[in-house]
Formats: C-alpha cells, sequence, structure tokens
C-alpha cells in the first residue's frame, strides 16, 4: 500500500459485514449495513497544537469503531480504505 496520511489523519479498512443476525436469519447485499468497526493499516503523525506535535492513541492493527458518516472512501489496488481523522475514531476493541 502507498498511502501515507498525513497530521492526525488514519487509514482504516472495513472488517467484513455479518452475514447473518443473531437470530439465524441470513442477509443479502443489499441488506448488509456498512460496518463502522474497521482495522487501522496506517497512522499519520499526530497533530501539531501550539507548535508542538501530540502523538497519535491509535497504532496499525488496532481495532477501532468510528463515527458512522466519518471520513472519506478511497479506492487503492482493488481495495477499499477509509481515511478518518482521529478524533473521528470513538474507542478501540480489546479482545
Amino acid at each position: 500500500m502507498n498511502l501515507k496520511p498525513l497530521s492526525d489523519r488514519v487509514v482504516v479498512k472495513h472488517l467484513e459485514a455479518e452475514e447473518k443476525t443473531k437470530g439465524g436469519i441470513i442477509l443479502t447485499a443489499g441488506a448488509k449495513e456498512k460496518p463502522q468497526e474497521a482495522e487501522v493499516i496506517a497512522v499519520g503523525p499526530g497533530a501539531t497544537v501550539d507548535g508542538k506535535l501530540v502523538p497519535m492513541q491509535v497504532k496499525v492493527g488496532d481495532k477501532v469503531i468510528y463515527s458512522k458518516y466519518a471520513g472519506t472512501e478511497v479506492k487503492l489496488e482493488g481495495e477499499e480504505y477509509v481515511v478518518v481523522k482521529e478524533s473521528d475514531i470513538l474507542a478501540i476493541v480489546e479482545q
């Protein structure tokens, strides 16, 4: 991948949407909701505030949940990614 995010931007890749509901109903492609859970693929250096670099709180490989309508979708080498600001990331999923 050749995406290197700038400032406090993060490149994420969607995790696969659920194929069926908890009740066992199989979902068609049109009924699947866009997942808000993603894996961090690349992280920028951080934002500059008052001349000081503020480090990022997420790192490559983290599973995160981000705002539903956040980011810019990008397609590169047949893969789809979303570039979001770190402030649009709501949580890190720990397992």
